[in-house]
């Protein structure tokens, strides 16, 4: 979940190293630090609780000089945010400086084991524990740095991405990964370290992204070496970057979130860009090309996925169950791997994550490899663990994502699982040719009436500004709407701290209507044309108990407008591609509520992007 990012080359390192951290603290921004090494073999550690901003401010008239530093911004996992608790850490002996991402779960047994020898620990990290583990094993070996390094990762359980610096070498950095990410930019003289590409973007065209278990080393004038955790040597594998600089800022945007709601029509186009055929009446998925027959037959298709990754996937299961009649079921990475599921080997899961680097996501794909299930992926970042660990998959090409909640890469997701049963549905003949047809030409169109949904923002603002002091909201949809009102919710707990529940619209009078009061706004997704009247019964189950009504409807919606006190108008669609275009609002509306009401839009406290952490 944190930020890790180190340089070593003839330029100064602070400037690229803060730099660096500015595009990493969606990943975590509990607190930050940096340390360097000069050219008086001086290590200098500087971190602060707080923000990179408040690192810079920190650092002021200190001496940041070095051509050679580490640098970390933190999501909390052992200990509290605060000074102490910062990273880097510093070995007992002070020549030994490491960043960490992850958490090494054993930790306790190997701090009890250090305290009994004389080590003292300042902070209640986990880390702090490996960088002496590290220095252990380098004294009491005889072995250097990068020899440590490796011997000591072999007595580790659990999640890590470390860089490390060492005083007396400043010509030298070592580094390793297993479960979470780490990439390695290779320039004219000089090497960048980070937690993904976008600290190296503009810097570095050239990449190796590290693999599990493997630790590198990094010399100015050497090769790069790598190597297993179990001491077998590796070549690098150097890939071109596909990244760009303008992808990864605000664009005129106030907030990354705002930007990457009104990149929605771009981003979808280009999920289908080449693989949907309007002209042809045909869908083309090249990366699950050799797996479709292995789909057809499946047993079971199996998601698995977390947060707004999972809600994708109930879309997704409605879709392929209803248009390819293959059975589905969705499940949370985050409890599969502890239930000891039923796989089959004929089964097929379907692991779906923004980032790629999801650590349940992983821990579940790891589950069916071993119970012999084909494994396909769908995500957002090229090179990621999961595009690298599966079987085949797609990419969902929605570009980088900054804003911690996720938006663009919902419909990304969907838009690849529509496809997906679509193409299966084409394949087996589940649906006339006619109707492939029309699912398809419809299907282009979703990118231009995304656009059309955002230029009728105005009435969410309106929204807004009477839901802002709320306490509590309602979201309610049927269908495949229920996923968008799971989705509304999260969105709204996420960036404005509003409680927030989405339920089965049919599921309010099980209990939930007891909350129903006048101070109760009820979001509904009124947009299912084959259960459109059950939906009318529960708004007016709502309005009897004098609740503020809020619907997304399709234009032209006469029943339900007239009942509610807020009606938002999205454009007419196959009834199945609702939730393309409805959670285009809701994500509008958790946007404009947060920022009226003062929140960090871009970085809600207690979260961060990538959840590389169990």
């Amino acid at each position: 979940m944190c930020g890790i990012v180190a340089y070593i080359g003839k330029r100064d390192a602070y400037p690229i190293l803060i730099n660096g951290l500015k595009r990493l603290e969606y990943r975590g921004y509990d607190s930050a630090g940096v340390a360097l090494l000069n050219e008086n073999d001086e290590l200098n550690v500087y971190k602060t609780k707080g923000k990179v901003s408040d690192l810079e401010k920190f650092t002021i008239a200190k001496d940041i000089s070095g051509h050679i530093g580490i640098a970390h911004t933190r999501w909390a996992t052992h200990g509290e945010p605060n000074d102490i608790n910062a990273h880097p850490h510093l070995s007992r002996s002070g020549n030994i400086a490491l960043i960490h991402n992850g958490i090494i779960e054993n930790y306790l047994t190997i701090k009890k084991e250090l305290e009994n020898r004389g080590y003292v620990f300042k902070s209640s990290t986990d880390t702090e524990v490996l960088v002496n583990l590290i220095e252990d094993v380098m004294l009491t070996q005889k072995v250097d740095l990068f020899e440590a390094t490796r011997i000591a990762l072999n007595h580790v359980n659990g999640a890590y991405a470390i860089a490390l610096i060492e005083k007396g070498h400043p010509d030298t950095l070592i580094a390793a990964r297993k479960g979470s990410p780490m990439v390695i930019g290779i320039g004219k003289d000089e090497y960048f370290i980070a937690s993904d590409a976008t600290p190296i973007v503009g810097m570095t065209s050239q990449v190796v992204y590290i693999e599990n278990e493997e630790v590198v080393k990094v010399k100015l004038g050497e090769e790069m070496k790598l190597k297993t955790i179990d001491d077998v040597e590796i070549t690098p594998y150097i890939q071109e970057l596909q990244l760009n600089l303008e992808s990864i800022e605000k664009g005129g945007f106030e907030h990354f979130m705002l930007k990457e709601i009104y990149e929605q029509p771009t981003t979808v186009r280009d999920t289908m860009r080449g693989r949907l055929h309007a002209d042809l009446g045909t869908i083309t998925l090249g990366g699950i090309f050799d797996y479709e027959q292995k789909i057809l037959n499946a047993r079971n298709i199996i998601i698995v996925a977390c947060g707004t990754s999972w809600h994708a996937g109930l879309v997704g299961s409605y879709l392929i169950e209803l248009y390819a009649g293959i059975r589905v079921k969705v499940e949370y990475a985050s409890e599969f791997r502890y239930r000891n599921p039923v796989i089959f080997p004929d089964d097929v899961v379907i692991a779906i994550s923004q980032s790629g680097e999801t650590a349940d996501t992983l821990a579940a794909i790891e589950i069916a490899k071993e119970k012999g299930a084909t494994v396909l992926g769908i995500c957002n970042v090229i090179g990621s663990s999961i595009s690298r660990v599966t079987d085949a998959g797609v990419y969902t090409h929605a570009g980088p994502e900054i804003g911690v909640a996720s938006t663009k890469a919902f419909t990304a997701q969907v838009a690849v699982l529509t496809m997906i049963a679509i193409h299966l549905a084409e394949l087996n003949g589940h649906l006339p040719k006619s109707k492939i047809m029309e699912l398809i030409h419809e299907l282009d169109l979703i990118p231009e009436k995304i656009q059309t949904t955002l230029e009728r923002s105005a009435i969410v603002k309106d929204i807004a500004a009477e839901m802002k002091e709320c306490h509590n909201a309602i979201y309610l949809g049927r269908l495949q709407n229920f996923p968008v009102a799971l989705e509304g919710a999260l969105k709204l707990k996420e960036i404005s701290y509003i409680h927030a529940e989405g339920y089965p619209a049919a599921e309010m009078k099980h209990g939930p209507i007891a909350l129903i009061d006048k101070d109760m706004p009820v979001i509904f997704i009124a947009t299912n044309k084959s259960t459109y009247e059950k939906v009318v019964s529960n708004v007016q189950e709502v309005k009897a108990r004098h609740g503020k009504i809020i619907s997304v409807v399709t234009e032209g919606d006469v029943l339900v407008k007239e009942m509610s006190d807020y009606v938002i108008e999205i454009p007419d669609t196959e009834c199945t591609y609702a939730p393309l275009l409805a959670t285009i609002p809701l994500q509008l509306l958790a946007y404009y509520i947060a920022v009226l009401r003062g929140c960090n839009v871009d970085q809600p406290r207690n979260l961060a992007k990538s959840v590389t952490v169990e």
